[in-house]
């Protein structure tokens, strides 16, 4: 059977398929419980989220669902403080603000305390699943994790950071190829040296690491679900297609952005957070593309731009929101989540039948 192996076996679900644990409000409890109650992983987006906050959203989707279902965390940056920097930024963001009326945030410098909550919330909740993205955590954390039967992944945008995971002892990792919405997961070397594509990255990763292989970045449907499978990945992760679900929590402008846009109108853009993320363009990218290499580094930018960013989707002002979509908008759909799997797994099958 295409959906019975490894990955399934040890995370406890029928179908090879995870979603994506896109921070920022996307992953509601409604959508996690929708996606693990049809036999995939759901995934919470907590990277934003501060540790309480996080718990009580694990509690609403326990109510929701008695299947396993995952956590996803960023890795703690810190960041250059440059104060010629932040003043740079703030005056190019100054009309935005202006117009909006929102004011200046205050940049504070970032700290792991609530990383290391978030980590005693999962351990403390008995959570199933816990992937990690912009880094690997300690090989401490990992132990810990596993000694509570926690299955720990990993993200990886290059075979050395596929291996890098596998060295630090997670149970499996995801390969984000260049195709996948959102922010990139690079945590080692360059953000343009790791411009690999899914195709390319899966099976050269499934060569070189012996933990399972999951594959992520422009796979929508039932035909890249099993392209993944035949080039060695155990399990696909998919972030934009369940962007557009019902239970989704995205904001409708980024919805319909994504449903009427098209492959050639997505970039890879830093102006947002800081972090080089492939978006829908727009007159924000545009404005201030020029200035990219001048802006302050994740998370600061990511902080001056945050209510800009709340305040204009709230006065639809779709210019200025960041659009998180991989390259394949034209193969999303607007339907509840059960559909769009139920879809997926007839197109697995009936490809497969037809052989």
């Amino acid at each position: 059977m295409w959906n019975k192996n490894d990955v399934t076996k040890i995370l406890g679900i029928t179908y090879p398929i995870i979603q994506a644990g896109m921070a920022g409000g996307t992953t509601t409890p409604e959508l996690i419980a929708a996606v693990s109650n049809a036999g995939g992983l759901g995934t919470l987006g907590a990277g934003y989220m501060q540790a309480e906050d996080m718990r009580e959203a694990i509690k609403k989707i326990k109510a929701l669902t008695d299947q396993p279902f995952g956590v996803n965390l960023f890795i703690p940056e810190t960041s250059d403080v440059s104060a010629d920097k932040i003043k740079k930024a703030n005056e190019l963001l100054r009309p935005y603000r202006e117009e909006l009326h929102v004011a200046e945030p205050e940049v504070k410098q970032t700290s792991s305390a609530n990383f290391d909550k978030q980590v005693e919330v999962l351990i403390e909740e008995k959570i199933a699943v816990c992937s990690f993205t912009f880094g690997v955590p300690s090989k401490e954390n990992i132990q810990r994790l596993k000694e509570e039967n926690i299955v720990v992944m990993g993200t990886a945008t290059t075979v050395k950071e596929a291996m890098i995971n596998e060295e630090y002892g997670v149970d499996m990792v995801v390969v984000q190829g260049s195709e996948a919405g959102g922010h990139r997961g690079t945590f080692s070397g360059s953000f343009g040296d790791s411009m690999i594509g899914t195709m390319s990255l899966v099976p050269q990763a499934v060569d070189h690491v012996q933990i399972p292989v999951i594959a992520a970045g422009g796979i929508m449907d039932g035909r890249g679900v099993l392209a993944a499978l035949t080039l060695g990945a155990q399990a696909v992760q998919m972030g934009t297609a369940f962007v557009t679900v019902i239970e989704s929590g995205a904001k409708i402008q980024h919805i319909d952005a994504i449903l009427q846009s098209t492959e050639d109108q997505t970039v890879v853009t830093s102006v947002f957070s800081g972090k080089p993320a492939r978006g829908i363009q727009n007159a924000f990218i545009r404005d201030i593309k020029p200035y990219e290499e001048e802006l302050p580094d994740y998370p600061i930018m990511n902080t001056l731009t945050a209510e800009i960013r709340n305040e204009a989707a709230r006065q639809n002002r779709t210019e200025w929101i960041h659009l998180w979509s991989g390259q394949s908008p034209r193969l999303s759909t607007r339907r509840n989540v059960a559909d769009l799997l139920s879809h997926i797994i007839l197109q697995v099958e009936t490809i497969l039948s037809n052989r």
